[in-house]
């Protein structure tokens, strides 16, 4: 089974949807499952230095009692998927075309999913900037990607066109959120819906 994952690293229903897909792949132990992890930009944009993230979250959202209400209830959520996430960390809101880079770069050594992992860990529990090439560096390396290699690729502009083409090519299937499941190319489920939700999609892709 192919299940096409959409999404983005700084959404944070996408790190949740990603907890709740392994839960759902558990729950059907006789499917094999390739993932593949594909471009959707929340913000396409977003300046290539990123922006300050009290001031994203006002200009997202419009108030600072819906923030508040946002965060709280994702920090719940997230509980219920052992994700502490730890918003007061986060600074910074980046743009996310060198980070899907890594994770398209990293799909070539089959450690796509290692890295979109890291990255989720890197920006929802430590707070750091995972649009500074530096710090996309050490996430890479930390899955055992090759330093040289993968700078001179990230010092690039290789496959900057490809996350904006991919970007585009979602909005044209019908992709208008992340995170978004699509199982052979044939049945899409939108949203971080819950591990049983995502067993059924699976089932009907096994039946198809």
């Amino acid at each position: 089974m192919q299940i096409d994952v959409f999404f983005d690293p700084i959404c944070p229903w996408c790190f949740i949807g990603k907890r709740r897909l392994q839960r759902a792949l558990g729950l059907r132990a006789s499917i094999s499952a390739t993932l593949t992890w594909r471009p959707f930009m929340l913000n396409p944009e977003m300046p290539p230095a990123g922006m300050e993230r009290h001031a994203y979250l006002l200009n997202k959202f419009g108030t600072e009692s819906r923030v508040r209400r946002l965060l709280g209830a994702l920090e719940a959520t997230g509980q219920s998927e052992e994700i502490a996430f730890q918003f007061d960390r986060i600074h910074h809101t980046p743009n996310t075309v060198n980070a899907h880079r890594l994770v398209h770069y990293a799909d070539e050594f089959g450690l796509a999913e290692s890295v979109v992992e890291r990255l989720y860990q890197a920006y929802f529990l430590e707070g750091r900037d995972t649009g500074d090439l530096d710090e996309l560096s050490a996430i890479g390396r930390s899955v055992s990607l090759e330093s040289s290699a993968l700078d001179a690729y990230l010092d690039s502009s290789t496959d900057v066109s490809w996350v904006r083409e991919q970007n585009a090519l979602a909005h044209r299937m019908g992709v208008n959120g992340v995170p978004c499941f699509l199982v052979d190319g044939q049945l899409a489920l939108q949203g971080a819906q819950p591990p049983e939700v995502l067993a059924r999609l699976l089932d009907a892709g096994a039946a198809a």
